[in-house]
């Protein structure tokens, strides 16, 4: 067994902890009244038609209708962070066939985790995985906790189930899943058994955006850091400051999605001269000075929130890492094995869509008229509005799944959230 991998606990499982965590209300910043509206380049919309346009895009959302369990997010909700789409994650690994491994790809809090752990007390291996080792180190303690609290709480009772559960952690990014798997079991990386659910959560955490020396901050002063992994040696400062003009327009362009870039492209270039930029306070003012018209505060934020987005997906490859990592992750699943993704901006969502497609067709043709969608009714997984088939797999998920209406009134920041989930054949 490697050494890179930390072993937590092995117990038998039993019932579920006695004791909740912290409330969700600890957590939750409060909805904000308007929605928007912002730069130069945005004029032409008045508030009343991207109000109405927003609402319209509610409207098309496809939402689980699973009832929203409060008790549920207040049980494992940690004091900083609070799992995006918890009820709909159980759902997606709900099924009759039992869950005996589970790989969590962006541990965090653990929330999901440690929610799977309790819904499923048939697991037998699970593993965590985070690139972060501060928000691994909360999560492995949260994990060690809850199963001693378990074991502790199991008694006698001769009906409790005796499987053992073995959990590990490692510090790694969920692109190198199939190098973790085979640290703890050969059998699994090279494919003849695989796991049977993997999830990743692809949102950043309020314990990485609320700590101003990580860079991620828009409202709070710090160096321009932003990377996930802090061994790695790019830092959003360097592509500020050094990369060519024409590649930061891009990046603020294509990972950003933000239509003002060439104006924000030659201000970051102009102040290249007079010292560049070394903190996201100096990256905000700059943008601030960018932005015009009546949309006030909310309006340089939305825009300062696409910039920085842009250079965190940058400094961390994040988009080529997804795509790789989704074709790792379903190489790992077992027969029936599930993957479930979790992404908040559109650049994600439509990466893993595509490369869902490319993974259930192989190399057969995926134009939309040869895809086998059928609507299914499964009393067992009503959300699953409609499926498409292909000969490696299913799209248990053609529309992704948005956040319940009570969920979104609780926590502001899932608004964007978007589940996908694929099942291999």
């Amino acid at each position: 067994m490697a050494t890179a991998a930390r072993r937590l606990l092995a117990f038998h499982l039993r019932h579920p902890p006695a004791h909740p965590l912290a409330a969700i209300s600890t957590a939750v910043p409060r909805r904000r009244k308007h929605d928007a509206v912002a730069c130069r380049a945005a004029a032409g919309k008045s508030k009343r038609q991207q109000r109405r346009a927003l609402e319209e895009h509610l409207k098309r959302r496809t939402r689980s209708g699973a009832a929203f369990d409060a008790e549920l997010y207040r049980r494992h909700s940690h004091a900083q962070h609070v799992p995006v789409m918890l009820g709909e994650v159980l759902a997606a690994f709900c099924r009759p066939l039992p869950l005996r491994s589970f790989v969590d790809c962006t541990l965090g809090a653990a929330g999901h985790s440690l929610a799977m752990m309790e819904a499923h007390p048939e697991m037998e291996l699970y593993i965590g995985m985070d690139v972060d080792p501060s928000a691994l180190e909360i999560g492995q303690n949260r994990i060690e906790a809850f199963l001693a609290s378990r074991e502790t709480d199991g008694g006698d009772d001769e009906d409790a189930l005796q499987g053992t559960l073995c959990a590990y952690t490692h510090a790694k990014n969920f692109k190198y899943i199939k190098h973790v798997l085979g640290s703890v079991d050969e059998n699994i990386a090279v494919g003849t058994s695989g796991v049977d659910g993997i999830l990743i959560d692809l949102g950043m955490s309020s314990m990485q955006v609320n700590r101003s020396d990580r860079g991620f901050s828009v409202l709070q002063d710090g160096p321009l850091d932003m990377r996930m992994d802090p061994k790695a040696t790019l830092k959003a400062e360097d592509i500020l400051n050094s990369w060519p003009d024409l590649e930061v327009g891009r990046i603020l362009r294509d990972y950003g999605e933000e239509s003002n870039w060439h104006s924000l492209q030659k201000r970051i270039v102009k102040a290249r001269a007079m010292g560049g930029l070394h903190s996201t306070g100096e990256l905000v003012k700059l943008i601030q000075r960018t932005c015009t018209g009546s949309g006030g505060r909310q309006g340089w934020i939305k825009t300062a929130t696409r910039v920085f987005q842009a250079l965190r997906i940058a400094v961390n490859d994040e988009l080529r890492t997804l795509e790789d990592a989704l074709h790792a992750c379903f190489d790992c699943l077992a027969t029936d094995g599930r993957l479930a993704v979790i992404s908040f901006h559109s650049l994600e969502d439509r990466i893993v869509k595509q490369t869902f497609l490319e993974l259930i067709h192989g190399d057969e043709a995926d134009d939309d008229e040869d895809l086998a969608s059928a609507d299914i009714g499964s009393e067992d997984e009503p959300w699953f509005k409609q499926r498409v088939r292909g000969k490696n797999g299913t799209v248990l998920t053609k529309r992704p799944i948005s956040p319940s209406e009570e969920e979104e009134e609780l926590n502001q920041r899932c608004r964007s959230a978007k589940l996908r989930v694929i099942q291999k054949t």
